[in-house]
C-alpha cells in the first residue's frame, strides 16, 4: 500500500476506493486520476489533495497499479490512449461486463483482476467479487485486496462468468433495495404517516434485517418463517406476495440483469 494507484475514471466509485485509500494511510501524492471533464478533476483536487490530470500522459508510468472505473461505452478508447504508459502495472476493472479477454487485448497484458462493487462502497459498506487471470500473481491478488477492502467486504471467484451473476445480485442490488423501500414509503403514507416516518421505518428495518442475517448462521427461509405467524399480519403479506408471484418476478428480474450484463461485454468488448 505505499506504490502509486492510478485511477482511469473519477467517478463515485474511484472516489471511493480513493477516500478508502486515504483513510488507511495511504498519502495523497500516490494517487493519480485521469479524469477529463473539468468539474469532476477539481471536485477529486479538492476533496483528496490528489494529482489529477486531463489526459493520460507519461506521469502514469509510476503507477504499479491501475484501477479502470470508466463507462464500459469508454473503455476501449481509453485503454488505447493509456497503454503506452501502464505496460508495468497491475489492472484491476470495476466495469461492468467487459470481459478480461478484451481488456487483455486492448491493453496487452495479461496481469488482469475484474470486481464488481456496488455503491455501499461510498461509505465503507460495499460488497466486491473479484476474478483473476491466469498471468496475475498471488502477490497482485493479495494487493487487489488491500485495495478493495478499503471499501468494504470482498470474495474471490474461480470463474470469470459468475460475475455476470454478481452484477445481478450484489452490484445491481441496492437498487433493488431502494425500490422496496419506495413501495414501502408510499405506503405507509397511504396508511396515515407522513413520507418520513414511512422511510425512516423502512430504512431502519432493512438494516436491521441485513444485520440479524448477517449474525445468524440459519438460512433466510428460517429468518423468515420465524416472524411469520399463521393467520397473522406477516402471513397475510407473505401470502399475497405469493399469490402475486413476486418472488418469481424478483428472480426473473435479476436473470434480466446478468443477462444484460453478458449483453454489455459482447457489445463493448469487440477488438
Amino acid at each position: 500500500m505505499t506504490q502509486t494507484i492510478a485511477f482511469i475514471g473519477g467517478g463515485n466509485m474511484a472516489s471511493a476506493i480513493i477516500g478508502g485509500l486515504i483513510q488507511q494511510g495511504l498519502p495523497a501524492h500516490n494517487i493519480l486520476v485521469v479524469e477529463p471533464f473539468d468539474e469532476a478533476r477539481a471536485k477529486l483536487k479538492d476533496l483528496f489533495g490528489i494529482t489529477a490530470l486531463s489526459a493520460p500522459d507519461a506521469t502514469l508510468e509510476r503507477a504499479g497499479l491501475v484501477v479502470w472505473a470508466v463507462k464500459p461505452q469508454t473503455f476501449k478508447d481509453a485503454a488505447h490512449q493509456t497503454k503506452a504508459h501502464t505496460a508495468q502495472a497491475l489492472h484491476l476493472s470495476v466495469a461492468a461486463g467487459i470481459r478480461s479477454d478484451s481488456i487483455a487485448a486492448w491493453l496487452g497484458s495479461e496481469r488482469i483482476i475484474r470486481c464488481m462493487p456496488n455503491t455501499p462502497a461510498l461509505i465503507g459498506k460495499g460488497m466486491t467479487a473479484l476474478v483473476a487471470r491466469a498471468g496475475v500473481t498471488d502477490a497482485d491478488k493479495q494487493w487487489a485486496g488491500e485495495v478493495i477492502a478499503t471499501t468494504g467486504q470482498f470474495l474471490w471467484l474461480e470463474r470469470e462468468d459468475q460475475l455476470d451473476a454478481v452484477t445481478a445480485i450484489s452490484g445491481s442490488g441496492p437498487a433493488y433495495m431502494f425500490y422496496f423501500m419506495e413501495a414501502m414509503t408510499e405506503a405507509g403514507a397511504e396508511m396515515g404517516l407522513t413520507r418520513e416516518q414511512a422511510y425512516q421505518l423502512a430504512v431502519a428495518t432493512f438494516i436491521g434485517a441485513g444485520e440479524l442475517a448477517r449474525a445468524s448462521t440459519e438460512a433466510p427461509e428460517v429468518l423468515r418463517q420465524r416472524v411469520t405467524s399463521k393467520g397473522g399480519t406477516t402471513y397475510a403479506a407473505i401470502t399475497s406476495m405469493d399469490e402475486s408471484g413476486i418472488k418469481a418476478s424478483f428472480a426473473k428480474a435479476l436473470h434480466a440483469a446478468r443477462n444484460r450484463a453478458r449483453e454489455m461485454g459482447d457489445e463493448f468488448g469487440k477488438a
